[in-house]
């Protein structure tokens, strides 16, 4: 028996039969099987080569013009229930139309909009589906779509993924694991940041609101013994030698390092205790045995 379809994400389907137009024999594609939704259309130009009927294929499922299912082989840059950072294709009179990598846009109507969008700019969003039209569609108001951090299972210190949503007077705004929202405080960012960006991050605290505070490194001594063997390998990669010290300007250290001052001095707490470095006026030395 078949599985149940899934619109807007990834589905494994078996081959049932060519496609073929009537009267002509021509095939333009092939039928592939969606259980209680019938015989979805995969195009030709989709078709994995060599496949045959009895394979299965995984493909992603949507609606073509004509708000019919169709199964394609491209892979969309998100699927239903992911925050994505899209390009506004074209506009009209119900809404924008975001490229997500498919033949077909993504639309995202007025009414889902924060501001009218306009042509080349792109906007993080939510891909969900429409309860009234079945529609796969988008929406800007992503604090709708994203749930409370309470009751996660997440603990301080953890590593997590973010997607960066909007830069405020705090910091930036994040979406922690495609579903929690979170803050980056603008003291704990030491690189330049960048809304749709995708990176690694690490939790500093779980508010009672549910909402994380979040930093771009390890927290604790974990940030420090992970900078320790960056901080080790640049003293070696420039002749045993490095011009900061923990009395250099936290501006400084952060524009040659990207990290905090303080992550900076437990580093060199920690390589000296190893007699690995030695603290000069002018610096810090590798110690000359290590020297190569």
């Amino acid at each position: 028996m078949a599985n149940e379809l899934k619109l807007g994400t990834y589905n494994l389907l078996r081959v049932k039969e060519p496609a073929r137009r009537e009267g002509f024999g021509e095939v333009f594609g092939l039928y592939l099987d969606g259980g209680r939704e019938g015989e979805i259309l995969m195009p030709q130009k989709y078709v994995p080569e060599g496949a045959k009927p009895g394979d299965e294929i995984e493909c992603f499922v949507y609606l073509d013009q004509d708000e019919r299912p169709i199964a394609t082989t491209e892979k969309p840059l998100a699927t239903v229930g992911d925050f994505a950072y899209l390009e506004c294709a074209w506009v009209n009179e119900y809404g924008a139309f975001l490229n997500w990598g498919l033949t077909k846009d993504l639309f995202c109507p007025f009414r889902e909009q924060k501001k009218r969008m306009e042509i080349g700019n792109s906007y993080i969003v939510h891909v969900h589906i429409d309860e009234e039209s079945y529609r796969i569609v988008a929406s800007a108001k992503v604090e709708h779509f994203l749930k409370n951090g309470t009751q996660t299972g997440l603990k301080r210190h953890q590593e997590v993924d973010i997607l960066v949503w909007q830069k405020t007077e705090l910091g930036f705004k994040v979406i922690v694991n495609n579903r929690y929202p979170g803050l980056i405080y603008r003291d704990q960012i030491f690189k330049y940041v960048h809304t749709g960006d995708r990176m690694k991050a690490y939790i500093s605290s779980i508010r009672p609101d549910g909402k994380l505070d979040l930093t771009l490194q390890p927290t604790g001594m974990a940030a420090a013994e992970d900078f320790s063997s960056v901080l080790l390998q640049y003293i070696k990669e420039h002749n045993g030698y490095c011009p900061l010290g923990d009395k250099s300007d936290p501006e400084v250290v952060k524009r040659l390092f990207q990290v905090s001052k303080k992550v900076f001095k437990k580093a060199i707490g920690d390589l000296y205790k190893r007699h690995l470095i030695s603290i000069e006026a002018d610096g810090l030395h590798l110690i000359a045995s290590l020297v190569k």
